[in-house]
């Protein structure tokens, strides 16, 4: 039995749009099953927590708009556990809602902040570190993320810098600095030096300890939040968030406490992450065959072709030839033909089509 005061918050409210033409408006990467398992991103995060927090005991926080494909998903959740944001506010507000609404559920909560859209390949080790992150802040006035251990120097991450180590608790050390996506030679210079971490974006806390770190650091955001103390978890608290939460600033738990807080840790993991956030990425993570192609549940005829990744929705047959680290992505009325290395400029694709189609295409 899974101890009865934790708690876990999904955060799913993002659109995804480095997964377009996949990755839609209206169906956004969370909730796309990539891999054929029969299960979406959001469900395996849901499968992957079950085992250390009660199901009654996890909390999905989403935009308005997703409130259908959320119920779909996990028909097993009671809509007091979908909280539905009104507007997109980033995390810092998505968390202080979502802290202030388990704190009045039970004051002595700690919970686990998790995004939707992560892959995690070694479960085990996972459900290891995260219960040793649980009893880390449940005994100690701590702020808690969980930092990855770099392959590569990556530019697309945040990363964390280490101090020194937590005496008795293995694999927990103070947070030095946090330092956002780097260029690559800083990036070089990062992972050559062995003290910095990747940012998961993964974090566990009590329920008091981040609202204390919130009303610290963030005072402008808690002062929104405190006009409702009387109204979270109760009926009151739908309308609340309706009037107020529009009004948030827009900002992330990095730059509202994390980067600012003394009490913030790292616990050292490796427990096979990725966040997923591009085709790249989801190529690294696929299988692939002797020409190193992924054929994402969709029929390819490659010759000559190599490195590349096909994500090609209905019965249509791909026949390619002369194709090297390409993203093929077709999803029906987009078809998106792009080199891998040229993936950062999907954005300003996306911005590009809306500017001249309108968001038919999105």
């Amino acid at each position: 039995m899974s101890n009865p005061h934790r708690y876990c918050v999904i955060m799913c409210g993002g659109i995804g749009s480095r997964f377009w033409p996949y990755s839609r408006a209206d169906r956004p990467k969370q909730f796309i099953d990539f891999f054929g398992t029969g299960r979406s991103l959001l469900q395996m995060s849901y499968d992957r927590i079950l085992p250390l927090v009660d199901k009654e005991h996890v909390i999905i926080v989403t935009n308005d708009h997703y409130a259908p494909l959320v119920r779909e998903q996990l028909p097993e959740l009671a809509d007091h556990q979908i909280l539905l944001e009104p507007a997109r506010r980033n995390t810092a507000p998505c968390i202080a809602w979502a802290a202030h609404h388990i704190h009045a559920l039970d004051p002595e909560a700690s919970m686990i902040v998790t995004p939707s859209d992560h892959l995690i390949t070694r479960e085990l080790e996972f459900i290891n570190s995260i219960d040793r992150g649980f009893s880390f802040v449940e005994n100690n006035d701590a702020l808690l993320t969980l930092g990855i251990k770099p392959t590569r120097p990556e530019t697309g991450y945040g990363y964390i810098q280490v101090g020194s180590p937590v005496e008795g608790n293995d694999g927990i050390l103070k947070v030095k600095t946090f330092t956002e996506k780097p260029d690559l030679d800083l990036a070089k210079v990062f992972v050559e030096s062995g003290e910095f971490f990747w940012n998961s974006g993964i974090f566990l806390w009590s329920a008091k300890a981040i609202l204390e770190a919130l009303h610290m650091h963030a005072p402008d955001l808690t002062a929104t939040f405190d006009r409702g103390l009387g109204d979270f978890a109760t009926e009151r608290e739908r309308e609340f968030i309706e009037r107020e939460f529009p009004s948030c600033v827009n900002i992330s738990i990095d730059y509202a406490v994390m980067e600012r807080a003394a009490n913030v840790y790292v616990e050292c993991v490796d427990f096979g992450w990725n966040d997923l956030g591009t085709w790249s990425s989801l190529y690294d993570n696929s299988p692939k065959n002797r020409d190193q192609n992924v054929t994402q549940n969709c029929r390819v005829l490659a010759y000559n072709s190599s490195g590349n990744i096909f994500a090609v929705k209905g019965e249509k047959l791909v026949v390619a030839n002369g194709l090297h680290d390409y993203i093929i992505a077709d999803a029906g009325d987009v078809l998106l033909i792009c080199p891998k290395s040229e993936e950062q400029h999907i954005k300003l694709y996306v911005n590009d089509v809306k500017l001249t189609y309108g968001d038919k295409h999105l």
